[in-house]
């Protein structure tokens, strides 16, 4: 990407407003241009309101005239995966089931914060069809794709947000993350993407999926993702899962680093297959931690496989959301989720309850982990971006998405932050993502680690 006003990030552009030597029409306006001319090709964007983004960059440029910004993103362009309400606009989350006439009254809470603090809203992102899969196409919008290759997949189910910011279209995104839906996409286009601890970003409506699913920030550095967080975490009482409200700024300490933090570093969690590509890149890149001064272990975290646990969580979510679609409309769907709801409908209120046990062991296992490590590190993927528009790599090996994607979802059941940060990009030049996962209520520290390892491999962008 050439250095022009869409390769800027969200804290340059404000330091440039606040010196007035750029405006945010002038910044919406390049948004809009690169969208129209990569959009077509990436299809990152399901809903464009190109008027409203310049009426709300208009309002801006004016309140940054008068030396009066509105909060701490006035002029920041932003879009919103299709998963999170917006007044006005319709969020049909990927099917053709829903109404786009709405009626669209309310705002998800991460939504009405941004618009407080004056965020240009460009438009909704594309997702699979109500967020099911680790890819992104879906029967309404089609098939998404990678702009560090068109061929391939972003991954999902924030795809669309994930294509958009790596593309320049756009320095922020807000994703949703229910098995991996920020970290998987991140991972896959080279992002920085933090799923937060549950409950410290209100959610409302609650998702399908439950309590493990979380929202955040998906961005091109990780000082835009502290910023992000800083409004996103602001309190929202229709979430009755939501944290107390934590006034903490996450800009501060962000470059702190890592010396003497402990910090296991586990290869493949025990037990998954990963790519030995994937893995020297991820090994090389966690050796940094300890030339910043970290104490850096090989430790397992001691769990065994979670695929069944999860699918004991996400499935039944699948099944919720096909049994509340009228009969007549389910043959518009995603045959992959009414399969996935198919197995959902299998799962015994028994083996519910005993999934819900263990994933509270899991939680307590985890939590003991912290007690001798600050953080634990992985690889985010065990292989690179793969073909558009199939939901798998390889159908001799996978069967579904949570096949490929085993050190995602686990932190999903145990709620904790995690993030991930690129660390290098494969021989066919595509990203590769180092996971970094924290104690709950940690957000903080692993943004702060993050920010460590960006230091000394800052964030490269697709050559789109």
């Amino acid at each position: 990407m050439k250095n022009d006003l869409c390769s800027l990030s969200a804290t340059q552009l404000l330091a440039l407003y606040r010196s007035k030597k750029l405006s945010p029409v002038e910044v919406t306006r390049a948004t809009l241009e690169r969208i129209e001319r990569l959009n077509p090709i990436l299809n990152a964007f399901c809903f464009l309101d190109a008027r409203f983004s310049l009426q709300q960059a208009k309002q801006s440029e004016k309140r940054w005239a008068r030396g009066r910004p509105q909060g701490l993103l006035d002029g920041v362009p932003v879009s919103i995966k299709d998963l999170l309400l917006t007044k006005g606009w319709p969020t049909l989350r990927g099917s053709k089931t829903i109404d786009p006439q709405g009626p669209w009254h309310d705002d998800a809470p991460v939504v009405a914060r941004l618009r407080e603090h004056g965020a240009i809203l460009l438009g909704k992102t594309t997702t699979p069809e109500f967020g099911w899969k680790g890819v992104t196409d879906s029967p309404l919008t089609g098939i998404t794709r990678n702009p560090w290759n068109p061929q391939m997949t972003p991954g999902g189910s924030s795809g669309g947000g994930a294509a958009a910011v790596a593309a320049g279209m756009g320095p922020l995104t807000v994703g949703t993350d229910g098995g991996g839906s920020i970290r998987i996409p991140c991972g896959f286009t080279g992002l920085f993407g933090l799923k937060p601890s549950f409950g410290r970003v209100p959610a409302w409506p609650l998702s399908p999926m439950g309590t493990i699913a979380h929202v955040g920030p998906m961005t091109r550095t990780v000082k835009d993702a502290a910023l992000l967080m800083n409004v996103l975490s602001l309190p929202d009482t229709r979430d009755w899962h939501a944290l107390p409200y934590d006034r903490r700024d996450y800009r501060i300490g962000l470059n702190a680093g890592v010396k003497g933090l402990r910090i296991a570093y586990s290869a493949n969690l025990g037990y998954a297959k990963v790519d030995r590509e994937i893995a020297a890149l991820v090994e090389s890149a966690v050796k940094k931690f300890q030339n910043l001064g970290a104490i850096v272990e090989a430790r397992d975290p001691g769990f065994k496989d979670t695929g069944p646990l999860f699918a004991a969580h996400w499935f039944p979510g699948a099944a919720y959301v096909v049994r509340h679609t009228p009969p007549r409309q389910r043959r518009l769907m995603d045959t992959g989720l009414l399969d996935t709801a198919r197995r959902g409908e299998m799962v015994t209120t028994e083996e519910y309850m005993n999934a819900i046990q263990q994933r509270g062991a899991l939680g307590v296992l985890m939590n003991r982990f912290h007690d001798t490590y600050d953080l634990l590190v992985t690889p985010t993927l065990p292989l690179a971006a793969f073909e558009a528009g199939k939901e798998v790599a390889n159908l001799l090996k996978e069967k579904r998405w949570t096949d490929w994607s085993p050190f995602s979802y686990p932190f999903n059941l145990t709620q904790q932050p995690a993030a991930t940060v690129p660390c290098g990009l494969t021989r066919q030049g595509l990203p590769v993502g180092l996971h970094i996962v924290g104690p709950r209520y940690a957000d903080a520290l692993v943004l702060r680690a993050a920010r460590a390892f960006e230091a000394t491999q800052p964030i490269a962008l697709p050559p789109i």
